[in-house]
């Protein structure tokens, strides 16, 4: 099976390609930039090519491109895909690109695939992945592709691409926001330093969550900001929570402060059966780092 990454020179490409490689499968890459594409080709040991003559020989086509210019490489594609071939997108929202890849590729089975982790993943076991298959086939090939993932140990749910933006406008968007501005209130503080050679183990896994997301690419970002449905109104919730607790903490009302801890912590552990162990999670986290 000959299997072309679309992007492969990008942080995720080289991941999947690493990975595929090993799984016995062969990979031929692509990319923009000319430089990153021959440190992959050298790093890897791939074949490396033009988008179009890899869309053209290959079995499966992984799109691993930034979601501003997916549209763009899709149409580009579109005219070199073939019956029998199955291209899947990984970006990390899921509506937009499916309904572009419906839009444009006629030949062909196209399915909007979401891995849940990043470059930094020492391996596949134990992470999650999101398929977003739109009809009957789509399905049949996402539960083959679960199969296989879920053989190599990490673990697949299905469901609609609305489903998938829907919640990652909290798992992502919403956790991504208030590491920006977890960072941004951090950085206006001159003892940084200092603070974190005796920081605990709850400062230390603020300051990772902070660096973990404003040290990487910030256009990635700015595109899940600004892409993810509700993105607007559920960071206005957060600012109007963020407020309430602030006003408790002004007014020194220990008494209600004390009350809607208790009430958050009975909702969370009805919603979470593993609450009770978060504290101990958080030490295991730290102590990993």
């Amino acid at each position: 099976m000959k299997i072309a990454i679309i992007g492969g020179s990008g942080k995720m490409g080289r991941w999947f390609a690493s990975f595929l490689l090993n799984d016995g499968k062969e990979v031929i890459i692509t990319g923009r930039n000319e430089r990153k594409l021959l440190e992959a080709k050298q790093q890897l040991g791939v074949e490396v090519a033009s988008n179009i003559e890899a869309v053209k020989n290959a079995d499966v086509v992984l799109l691993s491109v930034p979601i501003d210019n997916f549209e763009e490489v899709v149409e580009q594609l579109c005219p070199y895909t073939h019956s029998g071939q199955v291209i899947v997108d990984i970006t990390s929202i899921k509506v937009f690109p499916v309904e572009t890849m419906h839009k444009y590729i006629k030949t062909g089975l196209v399915l909007g695939a979401h891995p849940m982790f990043g470059p930094g993943a020492r391996s596949i076991v134990n992470q999650n992945f999101v398929l977003t298959p739109t009809n009957e086939e789509e399905t049949a090939l996402a539960q083959k592709i679960s199969k296989y993932l879920e053989a190599h140990g990490a673990r697949a749910t299905i469901m609609t691409p609305n489903e998938h933006d829907e919640m990652m406008a909290v798992i992502l968007g919403l956790s991504h926001f208030i590491a920006i501005v977890s960072a941004d209130t951090l950085a206006s503080f001159d003892k940084l330093k200092q603070m974190e050679a005796i920081g605990g183990s709850t400062y230390k896994l603020l300051l990772t969550l902070a660096g973990s997301v404003v040290s990487e690419d910030p256009e990635f970002y700015a595109s899940l900001q600004m892409s993810l449905p509700n993105m607007t109104e559920i960071e206005r919730l957060f600012q109007r929570s963020s407020k309430a607790w602030g006003d408790l903490v002004k007014a020194k009302n220990r008494q209600e402060f004390v009350k809607r801890m208790n009430t958050l912590k009975n909702r969370l552990e009805k919603a979470h059966p593993g609450f009770r162990k978060a504290y101990e999670n958080m030490y295991k986290l730290v102590e990993g780092l």
